[in-house]
């Protein structure tokens, strides 16, 4: 019965999270009527079978290999955590650096902090740019295929147009942050673009906010060894217990 129990509770679970993008533990609580430490158990049961992922508070779905929000959606979802996240990235350079600046809403977040220093910067993001110009930043745009969605701008065009150029530092972007399968995005094409700014930089960084902990994209970028890691405390302690001992990780409190 206690089993019967479980798996009715643990369906109830993926039902709420089909409707909603994120479900509270205590909302799970009071539609059960379990206690906080039957519905945490439930979680990380359904988090080991791979159909969830623990977030600050609660649980979201896992999203699919390929899934990628347009840039439109990105901009609009975690906005203070990629600005503070942005802000926190920003100590790390130097006047006179030159810098790659990964398209997407995190590292688009950055270019404000940008305008107090002297700079030279690199981008495959198409938004990016005007408001780089904006800042009277000095600013150079890869080569490449214009992406619909996120405009980014990749390809083989771009990646060799990226390996033309030596960083000081490198702010990359990205849909996966996973403890065994390192760093992932869904396109191969713009992995192959992170990558290659990746290896010309003698400094990158990897600008995450909460949503993409636990998550798997389709595509290899590299592993958590090879980068260091920004993001906030909505993620959990225990999750950055487990991070640290595989990257350097800086965590902003909000």
């Amino acid at each position: 019965m206690i089993l019967v129990l479980t798996i009715e509770r643990q369906n109830l679970i993926l039902s709420l999270l089909k409707e909603q993008e994120v479900v509270k533990v205590k909302d799970i609580c009071d539609l059960t009527n379990a206690s906080e430490s039957t519905v945490r158990r439930d979680l990380t049961e359904l988090e080991k079978r791979q159909y969830i992922k623990r977030v600050h508070g609660g649980a979201s779905l896992i999203k699919q290999k390929r899934d990628e929000p347009t840039f439109v959606e990105k901009t609009t979802r975690n906005y203070h955590e990629k600005e503070a996240i942005s802000e926190q990235a920003v100590s790390h350079i130097e006047a006179g650096d030159s810098i790659f600046l990964d398209a997407g809403s995190t590292t688009l977040a950055l270019i404000p902090f940008l305008a107090q220093k002297s700079v030279v910067v690199v981008t495959n993001g198409i938004p990016h740019v005007p408001l780089l110009i904006e800042h009277n930043i000095e600013t150079y745009v890869i080569a490449g295929k214009a992406k619909q969605g996120t405009a980014a701008l990749t390809g083989t065009k771009a990646v060799e147009s990226v390996r033309e150029y030596r960083f000081d530092k490198c702010f990359l972007g990205i849909n996966g942050v996973h403890l065994e399968q390192g760093l992932t995005t869904p396109d191969p094409e713009e992995a192959s673009v992170k990558r290659a700014a990746l290896e010309q930089a003698q400094a990158t960084y990897v600008l995450a906010d909460s949503s993409k902990f636990g998550e798997v994209s389709f595509a290899n970028v590299a592993s958590l060894a090879q980068v260091n890691l920004v993001t906030t405390n909505h993620v959990s302690e225990e999750q950055q217990t487990a991070l640290r001992k595989q990257t350097n990780l800086e965590v902003v409190s909000l």
